[in-house]
């Protein structure tokens, strides 16, 4: 057993079990010795809770950042996003430049789905709502007819809302969203991967804004464990499109450009939320087809070749990018130590005046050159 990788887990997938095994890797228990430890997101929270004041040895690795609810939490999302604006403001970073009416021009981005109002929301004919609960609320109700601000009854319950979205981007009259993998390796200095095999969720009913469908989660949550249900749901395929489809059909449909440029605004949007919450996220090992057992299966052994590399016990001294050939089917979404290299030209060129985008690398923008600012 000398040498070996010992790990454990409390999440029985067996997409995590066989390629632990398939390394040769040794299973313990939690109170054993271990070097590996894919944790649920209760236990992560256990073991590094203040009254626990566990901490990790030089060989020990986990599958969580320990404050992973800073990303995932709405209202905290939102929070972290205020005061790295903030913090950026300070530095006088071009990422931080507002328009005439005040608005940033490029971190607005990074809250498009997770703006939330907590105050002074503004009536809307037949407009939805979504409301997004951050501490016990008893009852919302209006605070008066001309305002139409929104109180909780003790004045004292803070929660947020968010508009709901009336004109999403449909595929065959049906709403979908987006499930994309992201393994950040390290925070100091921040690195992170994006997954090129993530994929969408369909809804199985056609998606209509009539507020007599409000409660039809059919046609408004991509869930699987809601859409499993439905009359419509193909559970050989499970309502799915790989991404690359997705590209294939917004191409055709859109152009290629657009397309290029929604999906570096998505990568914008990943980057900045990681650099302003510095966590992790949970993201579901449930197969729900045949397809998705082997895309999470193929996802965790290429996870597992960059977090330990050539099988060897961790080190947390070992702060190298891993060879391009062992990525699998990661490709390098963002290097601080590369990205901190051409800080001095980057600003440079802004201070001659030069536009700023979310691309990575420089674009044409109607035939002026646009400065990048993320990579």
């Amino acid at each position: 057993m000398a040498g070996k990788v010992k790990w454990v887990t409390d999440i029985e997938k067996s997409v995590l079990i066989n390629n632990f095994e398939k390394r040769g890797w040794v299973q313990v228990t939690e109170n054993e010795d271990w070097n590996f430890y894919w944790m649920s997101v209760q236990t992560i929270r256990n073991v590094f809770s203040v009254e626990a004041g566990y901490r990790l040895s030089d060989d020990q690795i986990v599958n969580h950042f320990p404050n992973h609810y800073e990303l995932t939490r709405k209202d905290l999302m939102v929070k972290n996003i205020k005061r790295y604006r903030k913090e950026l403001e300070k530095e006088g970073s071009p990422l931080a430049e507002k328009d005439e009416n005040g608005k940033y021009l490029y971190l607005g981005l990074c809250v498009f789905h997770r703006l939330m109002f907590s105050v002074n929301i503004p009536r809307r004919p037949v407009q939805p709502w979504i409301m997004i609960l951050s501490h016990r609320f008893k009852k919302c109700v209006p605070k008066d007819s001309k305002t139409s601000s929104f109180v909780s009854q003790s004045n004292k319950e803070a929660y947020v809302i968010s508009l709901y979205i009336n004109n999403p981007l449909l595929i065959g009259g049906r709403k979908f969203d987006l499930r994309l993998y992201v393994l950040v390796s390290t925070y100091r200095p921040l690195r992170c991967y994006m997954y090129k095999l993530g994929f969408c969720r369909f809804c199985t009913v056609k998606y209509t804004p009539s507020t007599s469908e409000l409660d039809n989660m059919f046609v408004h949550l991509t869930n699987v464990a809601i859409q499993k249900h439905g009359e419509d749901y193909n559970h050989i395929h499970g309502g799915k499109w790989t991404v690359s489809n997705l590209r294939l059909y917004l191409e055709s449909t859109r152009g290629k450009e657009v397309t290029s440029k929604l999906f570096d605004e998505i990568h914008w949007i990943i980057v900045q939320s990681l650099k302003a919450v510095a966590v992790n996220a949970s993201p579901s090992l449930t197969s729900s087809t045949a397809n998705d057992r082997i895309l999470k299966y193929n996802l965790i052994n290429d996870t597992l070749n960059i977090a330990v590399p050539n099988g060897e016990i961790p080190d947390c001294k070992w702060n190298k990018s891993p060879p391009k050939e062992v990525l699998g089917n990661y490709e390098i979404l963002y290097d601080e130590e590369l990205a901190q290299g051409d800080g001095a030209d980057r600003e440079l060129r802004s201070r001659q005046g030069q536009s700023l985008g979310p691309r990575a690398g420089r674009s044409r923008d109607s035939g002026r050159a646009v400065l990048t600012t993320w990579k």
